[in-house]
């Protein structure tokens, strides 16, 4: 069987300022129905203000928790921020939390951990975003 490579991009709208979405349901149904089996997984937001990342799924609490703390970290309306568009602290979220992430895949299946899911971060929403996902593999 020769590497295959396959690209998919999805929408996401998210409802509100700050939402996390999870997405791993969309992931791995595009990872079983790609006949990639063994590989690598990308995930990209190709968005300035949201991001992509990686954390416990089961207990909602803990992306109400990282919302929370980020949002506590990074205030919204600091009379320092310079950018112009009035929405600095969403670009600053989206390059701490980052905007990709690469998972395994092994036996046609992404290699998650028990607990984990993926989750697209909005920053500076409710919008309609891009999630990218490239899965590179045999």
């Amino acid at each position: 069987m020769g590497r295959l490579v396959h690209t998919g991009v999805f929408e996401i709208s998210t409802s509100s300022h700050t939402d996390f979405v999870n997405v791993t349901p969309l992931v791995r149904n595009f990872v079983e129905r790609s006949g990639v089996r063994e590989g690598l997984c990308v995930v990209y937001v190709p968005h300035t203000t949201a991001a992509v990342f990686i954390n416990e799924g089961a207990d909602p609490d803990v992306v109400r928790d990282i919302a929370y703390k980020l949002n506590t970290l990074v205030e919204w309306d600091d009379p320092n921020y310079r950018h112009m568009e009035g929405n600095s602290a969403a670009h600053i979220k989206s390059a701490l939390m980052g905007n990709s992430r690469v998972i395994p895949i092994a036996g046609g299946k992404l290699l998650l951990g028990t607990w984990e899911a993926i989750f697209f971060a909005e920053f500076d929403g409710p919008r309609r975003r891009k999630l990218i996902v490239t899965l590179i593999g045999e």
